[in-house]
């Protein structure tokens, strides 16, 4: 029997006021706005009331100066929110705004159903980076990396350069992300060299509420189909997977390793279940615990935890390195973090997947797949290009 996961932070979410959520998503402004919406919350933040300064000190301890500055200067309830990059020293993409609004979880607005515009027709020039062909050279690279013993796993991502005759509407691509999972992660951050990355995570790196901590990885995956019986058949074999069920072990093993010696108590279940997003279906596992230190903020756990193996790999140290020599451009922002963090150290930060970087110029699309052992080049290249889809749909592009 197929089993799908409703996620968690789902369960008892209060109802509220129709057409709130939706309002903020409509009110969107890109370049200088910031949108967030989970299960829990919308936010829509305007202005910059101050960046977080970069530097050597660690990232929470800043943050919290950032947050402490702003209450000294009266901004009621402060929070910062913004995106985090992959690489550990480069500088991040947060500030504390000048202005927010708050609303329910989109998923708790009714009209939300109601779809967002098509795309405008538009002649959409791809551009692969690497090409297919050679993306699959790369994974059969790091296959043999493995086989030579150190590397347990890595995953590899490729782009695609999207260019047309005019600027990316982004507000619509937004409208059409969120309506299109509205119980999942949809953000839209500016960044510091100009462009605007947005996207449509399924992925909680993790969550705080008081003492309680929730994170959600995912690991494995398949694309979905329009014929149900196959979508269903497509589930069903996901979950019996033995190449998928090892790749979604080691991420979940690694997290439980991290996690534990913060926690209390912490329950990780014994086996995934599935996810399920517009274009994929994932293996997914919730790790839920309490907290045995209060003052670790939801920032400190996920720099904790972050990169995680499901967009690194294992041992991180060699993933890093072995990503560097395989993949041709910087991943930037891509497999980082993106979300947002209080002065009472709550916080929900999700993984940076599904996601574009839009410019004037156009749009750059990343995706990545998890090469383990008995990964397949052909079948890893395969799955990027369905992991593309969540973007492409939104814009009214194809492969």
């Amino acid at each position: 029997m197929t089993t799908v996961q409703e996620h968690p932070a789902t369960r008892g979410a209060a109802a509220g006021t129709i057409g709130a959520a939706t309002a903020l998503l409509d009110a969107y402004r890109s370049g200088t706005d910031r949108f967030f919406a989970s299960p829990t919350r919308t936010l829509l933040a305007r202005g910059v009331h101050a960046p977080v300064a970069d530097g050597e000190r660690p990232l929470p301890d800043r943050v919290q100066d950032a947050l402490a500055a702003a209450h000294a200067a009266g901004v009621p309830d402060p929070l910062v929110i913004g995106a985090i990059p992959f690489a550990p020293a480069a500088p991040s993409a947060l500030v504390v705004p000048a202005g927010l609004r708050r609303a329910p979880a989109l998923a708790a607005d009714p009209l939300t159903a109601l779809p967002a515009p098509r795309p405008e027709p538009a002649a959409w020039s791809v551009h692969p980076v690497p090409a297919p062909e050679r993306y699959a050279e790369a994974v059969e690279a790091a296959v043999a990396r493995m086989t030579a013993g150190g590397l347990r796993k890595v995953v590899l991502a490729r782009a695609l350069d999207l260019t047309g005759g005019r600027a990316p509407d982004v507000p619509a691509m937004l409208q059409r992300l969120a309506r299109g999972d509205a119980r999942g992660y949809t953000f839209a951050v500016p960044t510091p060299d100009g462009t605007t990355l947005l996207g449509a995570s399924p992925e909680l790196l993790v969550s705080r509420r008081g003492t309680t901590l929730v994170a959600n990885p995912l690991a494995g995956s398949a694309p979905r189909s329009d014929d149900l019986a196959e979508d269903v058949r497509r589930a069903a074999a996901l979950l019996q997977s033995a190449k998928d069920l090892h790749e979604h072990a080691v991420v979940v093993d690694a997290m439980r390793a991290v996690l534990a010696p913060y926690c209390a108590a912490l329950d990780v279940p014994d086996k995934p279940t599935l996810v399920r997003t517009a274009t994929m279906w994932h293996l997914s596992t919730t790790l839920t615990g309490t907290l045995a230190e209060p003052s670790l903020s939801a920032l400190d756990l996920a720099c904790a935890l972050h990169p995680t193996p499901a967009v690194c790999g294992a041992p991180t140290a060699l993933a890093r390195e072995v990503i560097g020599e395989l993949e041709p451009f910087d991943r930037h922002l891509y497999t980082g973090m993106v979300g947002w963090g209080d002065s009472r150290g709550d916080g929900e930060w999700v993984v940076t997947i599904r996601c574009a970087e839009a410019s004037e110029r156009g749009l750059r699309l990343y995706a990545g797949a998890g090469v383990v052992p008995s990964s397949d080049p052909a079948a890893e290249t395969a799955e990027t290009g369905a992991k593309f889809r969540t973007f492409l749909d939104a814009v009214g592009a194809a492969l």
